[in-house]
């Protein structure tokens, strides 16, 4: 006789990975319920979350396969270029100006992606806004506010206890609750990882002239700066800075603070606007030793924490929600028990090494771009004239940041589980 439970698969957090997760899994047939310490109106305000992401198309593809194509697509600002220049004056560069800079642009790769961009830049309230929407209408379960206190796993289930006392009963229950994740210390996962002694410093600024779907990264000799559009001419900054001067920006005067920032941007935009608070966020490295253990499975911050120098950190997350939940929904078609360790194991191969050299690739770039050493500059600038050179190098790139490289999930190929 089957053990009745509360969900086929518990999910804590529902943030951006768990809620994609959550909706790829009832897509599927399966009964997912989501709990998180925060109610879904609070996730939606604009000071919740003030920072915007650049989306991989093949995530994107995911989330049209999954509806939310009407939710998102108007805030979606196509990037179509990527310009990354190496310098100690910032600006855009020109092949007349100096050969140490990489010029990405979708048009070389269009052929092969169905006429995608290289990504879209949407800001993180609107993701969490069409993924709230998508879940309620769904019907998905949403146990909000409600916080993990404890996970027991015995032989044939997960049985998490919440703060108020309630207990709910899983096959399977899926740490998706960030760095900190209660779920991942109760499965006795340890983490590697380490501090950067950098802060990003993060606003969205009203441009003066048309970004034209453009995206800028250069490294200067205080950290990288990236200026990545959004819709209605604006911009996303993720602008890194050594801790103490992180912190000092936050708190300067708005008059202080677009001194620093103009310095900076440089006049190749115009002039420059902030709109809205100023947020900081301190930079570190995190990675689960492991993505699975007896009924639990990890996602998203809560396996992998990664420096935002290329954008990546949310990619990592939906690559592996569309990752689980195809193992797990094809584990559940054929009659497997779907928080078995031969199961979970099948996640956890598929994504250990995207993930760790990924991470390890993000590592290195801080090393070499946030460092100002002459010798160090001069190689990097010579890489990145090569690369730029080399066709084939610079389409590999531009693949493997749309998240087309490699055995892709069916939703990341845009096909229905």
């Amino acid at each position: 006789m089957a053990i009745p439970h509360d969900a086929d698969v518990i999910i804590a957090g529902a943030g951006m990975a768990g809620a994609t997760l959550a909706l790829a899994l009832h897509s599927g047939g399966l009964k997912p319920v989501l709990i998180d310490p925060m109610p879904f109106d609070a996730q939606l305000a604009p000071t919740f979350d003030g920072r915007s992401s650049a989306i991989a198309f093949s995530c994107f593809r995911q989330w049209r396969t999954l509806g939310l194509a009407e939710a998102l697509e108007p805030h979606a600002q196509r990037m179509d270029e990527i310009l990354v220049t190496d310098g100690r004056t910032p600006g855009a560069a020109t092949p007349g100006q100096s050969p140490f800079f990489l010029h990405f642009d979708s048009g070389e790769i269009a052929d092969r992606v169905e006429g995608e961009p290289l990504g879209y830049m949407l800001e993180n309230r609107h993701i969490r806004a069409g993924l709230a929407q998508a879940v309620i209408a769904a019907g998905i379960e949403v146990l909000a506010p409600a916080r993990v206190a404890g996970v027991e796993v015995a032989s044939a289930a997960a049985k998490v206890t919440l703060d108020d006392g309630r207990v709910l009963s899983a096959p399977l229950v899926i740490g998706a609750e960030g760095r900190g994740s209660i779920v991942r210390r109760a499965a006795g996962i340890d983490t590697v990882g380490w501090d950067y002694p950098q802060t990003g410093v993060v606003c969205t600024v009203k441009l003066e002239r048309p970004h034209g779907g453009v995206a800028h990264e250069y490294f200067l000799p205080g950290g990288p700066f990236a200026i990545l559009p959004l819709t209605e001419n604006r911009a996303s900054l993720v602008w890194t800075e050594k801790r103490d001067r992180g912190e000092a920006l936050k708190s300067a005067r708005p008059e202080v603070f677009h001194a620093h920032l103009m310095r900076r941007f440089g006049d190749f935009l115009g002039e420059v606007e902030v709109m809205g608070p100023v947020f900081t966020y301190p930079l570190s490295l995190s990675l689960a030793e492991k993505l699975s253990a007896p009924r639990t499975a990890l996602l998203g911050d809560a396996a992998h924490g990664v420096h935002p120098i290329a954008g990546q950190g949310l990619n990592l997350g939906l690559k592996g929600a569309a990752a689980l939940a195809e193992v797990l929904v094809e584990a559940s078609r054929i009659g497997e028990d779907i928080g078995s360790e031969a199961v979970l194991d099948r996640y956890g191969r598929w994504r250990r090494f995207d993930t760790m050299s990924l991470a390890a690739g993000m590592d290195a770039f801080v090393w070499l771009f946030s460092n100002d050493n002459p010798l160090i500059r001069a190689a990097r600038g010579v890489g990145m004239a090569a690369v730029n050179r080399i066709a084939p190098a610079r389409r590999f790139f531009m693949h493997e940041a749309g998240g087309a490289v490699g055995d892709l999930p069916r939703l990341l190929r845009g096909e229905a589980l």
